[in-house]
């Protein structure tokens, strides 16, 4: 998915040869004065989480909490039983407690949602465990979709990880304020609208922290990754078996570090960026794939364009357009920060969504904006009732512990960076507030090297818009018994629909543990 941002899944977009918008703020010194914008009071200085606000603890309890079982330590945990029901899809699904704080395992239990599509081969390999990404989508719904041609004799097993879907939730606004915070522009052209923006991120993350307390301390990767290998006990699995998409390949990453020699076969596809560097940004993934797409709108009578450069500038100026005249649909608007989001959305899809996208912007073009708001909404996880899935409100919440932050005055002076490394999503990604005003400290950052672990097979796509295919790369780089996939395409992951070539080598790497020379490239 898209990185946490101040409108939360905000993109940007510039034509290249505009100028960018200015940001007047004090230069940072040790001597300043806090500055205060918008009634929201930020440090004059960069530093670790200097804007992160201390927020008195509220009196809350979040659905899920619950008595942790009798035992010392982890004993408890340990010694429940997964009892499976049938519910939906041929799933049979299961609850189990796990701890809030590992740390305090016996203090505090919350609950976790599973669900597993039985194996129906023989001889049985045990559980193949999988997550669809994110950080914040619940995966229970993946164990029914994932592609098991060849993997019948896994039990594939799908949970929502701490903090989302049917497991205890974060919580945050209700859809109507949500609805109101999604339409504060997300790329701010001047001072008010870069300090209503700070104003209303502050507002958000504060509701976050009312409605789930200390719920947001525990729900980081780490967290997750514990989980995971208590899941693991549970099914009696000796080895972990995974397979992971995008986030999801961070948390495999994660796994390798903490347990490296209880890894048994990991696929990671759609790799995210587990280093320390920003040469690669997210943005310039999404600046590939539009292009991609562009060019292809060109050379099929699109009617968007009859060049690469006037699709993107039909594309930039229709953002451009409702940046000062949104659309409406209904009782609705079509935003700038929106159409955004429903770009971004349909280059999800690769070369399957083009001929969609093409139309939902020609149509935009003409006057109707109901085809790429519903786009938005799928991005931002709206159904058509109103309603936000709880991955709109753990995305941040998650992102926000994983990942260290430097303040407000920082988050500026990225966005002015990133602008240079890519010139069309660059800009509408916006400055990245939610995580600077976020009202919880992040957690330890960790060098994620996997020593000791199993080979571990890592994925990525060529043109994949959200994860761009470096980051594949340097993950196979730095775990050091990783090996590289690289799929030669399009669309955000690999494994699945895609690719036949793909499709196989992931097969027999989990089945047979077998790996693909290192740099195999599949079409």
């Amino acid at each position: 998915m898209l990185r946490a941002s101040s409108g939360l899944l905000a993109l940007v977009v510039l034509l290249s040869g505009c100028t960018f918008p200015t940001i007047t703020t004090p230069a940072p010194t040790v001597s300043d004065p806090p500055i205060d914008i918008g009634g929201v009071t930020v440090s004059s200085e960069i530093g670790p989480v200097v804007d992160r606000p201390a927020l008195a603890e509220p009196n809350v309890t979040p659905a899920g909490f619950d008595a942790a079982p009798a035992g010392e330590g982890l004993s408890g945990y340990l010694a429940q039983r997964l009892t499976w029901s049938e519910c939906s899809n041929g799933l049979e699904c299961a609850k189990i407690l796990v701890p809030l704080e590992y740390a305090d395992p016996t203090a505090q239990a919350i609950t976790l949602a599973l669900a597993r599509k039985p194996a129906t081969a023989e001889p049985r390999l045990g559980s193949l465990f999988v997550n669809p990404g994110g950080p914040g989508a619940g995966g229970r719904g993946m164990a029914a979709g994932f592609a098991r041609d060849g993997l019948e004799q896994y039990d594939i097993i799908g949970w929502d990880p701490r903090g989302t879907g049917d497991s205890t939730p974060v919580r945050c606004y209700g859809n109507a304020e949500s609805d109101s915070f999604g339409l504060l522009d997300s790329s701010p052209d001047d001072g008010a609208e870069r300090a209503a923006l700070i104003q209303g991120t502050a507002g958000f993350a504060a509701s976050c922290w009312q409605r789930s307390g200390r719920l947001l301390e525990h729900i980081s990767t780490l967290d997750t990754v514990r989980d995971l290998d208590l899941m693991r006990a549970l099914v009696g699995d000796e080895k972990l078996h995974y397979f992971g998409y995008s986030y999801g390949t961070y948390l495999g990453a994660v796994y390798a570090e903490l347990f490296p020699f209880n890894v048994g076969r990991l696929g990671l596809d759609a790799a995210v960026n587990i280093t320390d560097s920003d040469e690669v940004i997210q943005a310039m993934g999404f600046d590939l794939a539009l292009g991609n797409f562009a060019g292809w709108c060109a050379e099929n009578d699109c009617d968007l364009g009859s060049t690469k450069d006037e699709v993107l500038a039909g594309i930039t100026g229709l953002f451009d357009s409702l940046d000062a005249a949104p659309l409406q649909v209904g009782d609705r608007l079509l935003t700038q920060s929106l159409a955004v989001l429903g770009v971004g959305h349909l280059l999800y899809g690769g070369t399957a969504s083009w001929r969609a996208l093409a139309s939902y912007v020609g149509w935009a073009q003409q006057g109707s904006g109901e085809a790429l708001l519903w786009s938005a909404d799928q991005m931002n996880t709206r159904d058509e009732n109103g309603a936000y899935d709880t991955m709109f409100y753990a995305f941040p919440a998650i992102s926000c512990l994983d990942r260290p932050d430097y303040g407000v005055l920082d988050a500026d002076s990225v966005w002015i960076d990133d602008q240079g490394k890519a010139p069309i999503f660059g800009r509408y990604f916006g400055p990245q507030y939610t995580c600077t005003l976020w009202p919880v400290r992040p957690t330890v950052q960790l060098d994620l090297r996997g020593r000791g672990a199993a080979p571990i097979l890592v994925i990525g796509g060529t043109g994949d818009n959200a994860t761009p295919y470096q980051h594949a790369v340097t993950m196979a780089d730095q775990l050091e018994s990783a090996v590289l996939l690289t799929y030669d395409g399009e669309g955000h992951g690999s494994y699945g629909a895609k690719s036949a070539c793909v499709n196989d080598v992931v097969v027999d790497y989990l089945v047979n543990g077998e790996l693909p020379p290192d740099g195999r490239t599949c079409t």
